[in-house]
């Protein structure tokens, strides 16, 4: 992973962005030495943003299944059936 100061972030922004686009290798800021912020690639966010979101609802899954607030499958196709009107 590469490493920059902010510093060298303000003063070299364009460069810093156009070789993340072609390395898609994230870029760690530090500030004072220490690590303040990631710079990623736009694509590779969303992708992150979207599994995120799959491993929110795996969660949500597992929680509901431990809580017992489960369906039958007859019980479930009855609810989606409304749905799929």
């Amino acid at each position: 992973m590469k490493v920059e100061l902010v510093t060298t972030l303000k003063r070299q922004a364009t460069k810093i962005i156009a070789d993340l686009h072609e390395s898609k290798e994230p870029v760690l800021i530090t500030a004072h030495g220490q690590p303040s912020a990631y710079l990623i690639d736009v694509e590779d966010f969303e992708l992150m943003q979207r599994r995120m979101n799959i491993l929110e609802g795996i969660a949500r899954g597992e929680t509901a299944a431990q809580e017992g607030r489960t369906y039958t499958q007859r019980e479930a196709k009855k609810a989606l059936n409304k749905w799929l009107k």
